[in-house]
């Protein structure tokens, strides 16, 4: 399969990118946890708790939308992605749906650009190369919709990461 050369990947931290908007990996608590969640508050700021204190949650596989406060983005889209339970929870829909509802909610607010982690990957157990090609897919589904989005980027926290998404998308 071709992928849409909107599509990039970086080896960086995604707290320190410059798009409209970036995606975070929370729990459906929405007040900070560790890995990617944990950063993203940290870099964002007391202003960005209480504004998630007020979206009330979000259930897995649902995005919700807060300001980027002193992050250098617009935005910051919050999502819930599956604790992998063996493949047999409907984890890949879920996982899907959290990309599908990210990718809405930056076409409902007229982005341009937004940077996805690698959702579910770290403490929720999901397996990577899975987790990636659904990540690929979907985002790739919906170029071929819309063309409003210029720029999505994979942020990998490490090599290992980045040279699975870099398989994915030159396969």
């Amino acid at each position: 399969m071709a992928y849409d050369k909107r599509i990039e990947i970086c080896l960086c931290d995604i707290t320190s990118l410059k798009v409209d908007a970036i995606v975070n990996a929370a729990n459906k608590t929405l007040l900070g946890g560790g890995g990617v969640d944990g950063a993203i508050h940290r870099a964002a700021g007391s202003a960005l708790l209480k504004a998630c204190h007020r979206l009330n949650g979000c259930r897995t596989g649902e995005a919700k939308i807060t300001p980027g406060f002193k992050l250098p983005v617009r935005y910051i889209i919050h999502t819930v992605g599956p604790v992998w339970s063996g493949g047999n929870r409907d984890e890949a829909a879920m996982l899907a749906s959290c990309y599908r509802n990210s990718l809405e909610l930056a076409r409902k607010n007229k982005l341009k650009s937004i940077a996805f982690p690698a959702i579910s990957t770290g403490i929720y157990g999901y397996p990577l190369p899975a987790a990636a090609r659904i990540a690929v897919e979907e985002v790739n589904h919906f170029l071929l919709q819309d063309a409003s989005l210029e720029r999505i980027v994979f942020v990998c926290f490490d090599h290992f990461t980045f040279d699975i998404y870099n398989k994915i998308l030159t396969t």
